[in-house]
């Protein structure tokens, strides 16, 4: 018998397919070279180190197969030039921490991006790149401190983005306050409710996810992510599943 958990997963990721553009979106310039349907996670660190790595990785991989994408996961920083970036149609910065490219390295990525490669940060990858004002930019914005612990909190999504037309999410995970709000240079797709989260410092807007066009690729962030029990949860996986289609080009709902 399919558990009621398993059952509700398949239920929101048929959802959040039904509801994808009918005609893909091809990234120009970098999707030339790039293998169709080819990820690179990025998880080097040089700062905290997230015990969540190995499940965050295991699950991208997963729903890339699940949606015809294939993943390679990388600690090396080495694979950031023009030549290993242009066969992948987006890059994952997942659990980066602090300054984790050289100049050159930036450079390449910087031209991958302009060439209409897609970026997909999660939770630290904001947490990274404080000395590179254009990364701050792809990102939308830079974390500035967490409350102690995990926080129980309500997340309210917007504009139609919450997976099979759902509209709040009860989630425990650490919840990052961001150096800026993003809402005026992004579109914002979740939010946490101020009224659930006390110890937050954003005040009454507090954007948690999020997506753009940037420097001519597309973007897209979740801040949730830290805990790796969150990753068993379908609305998660189903939130992750939509940044990566979206960076992907596979479909234009954020």
């Amino acid at each position: 018998m399919t558990s009621p958990r398993f059952a509700l997963g398949a239920a929101l990721l048929t959802g959040l397919a039904a509801c994808a553009s009918t005609a893909p979106h091809t990234p120009r310039g970098a999707a030339s070279d790039a293998t169709p349907g080819r990820v690179l996670v990025f998880t080097h660190t040089a700062g905290f180190r997230h015990d969540s790595i190995p499940v965050t990785v295991e699950t991208l991989e997963a729903l890339g197969r699940g949606t015809g994408l294939e993943v390679d996961a990388t600690e090396d920083p080495a694979m950031f030039d023009d030549a290993t970036l242009s066969r992948y149609v987006a890059v994952v910065f997942a659990h980066t921490t602090r300054e984790v490219l050289a100049r050159p390295q930036q450079a390449a990525f910087e031209r991958y991006v302009a060439a209409g490669g897609g970026f997909m940060g999660v939770h630290a990858a904001a947490d990274s790149g404080y000395t590179w004002p254009w990364y701050g930019e792809l990102v939308g914005a830079w974390f500035a401190r967490h409350p102690e612990g995990l926080q129980s909190v309500r997340v309210v999504f917007e504009d139609g983005a919450g997976p099979d037309g759902r509209q709040d999410w009860h989630v425990t995970d650490e919840v990052y306050d961001y150096r800026r709000n993003p809402r005026p240079h992004v579109r914002v797709t979740a939010s946490i409710d101020p009224a659930s989260h006390p110890d937050g410092g954003m005040g009454d807007d507090h954007p948690i996810a999020w997506c753009h066009r940037n420097a001519g690729g597309r973007a897209w962030y979740t801040g949730l992510g830290h805990d790796a029990a969150l990753y068993a949860d379908p609305v998660f996986r189903a939130q992750l599943l939509r940044g990566l289609r979206y960076v992907s080009g596979q479909s234009d709902a954020c």
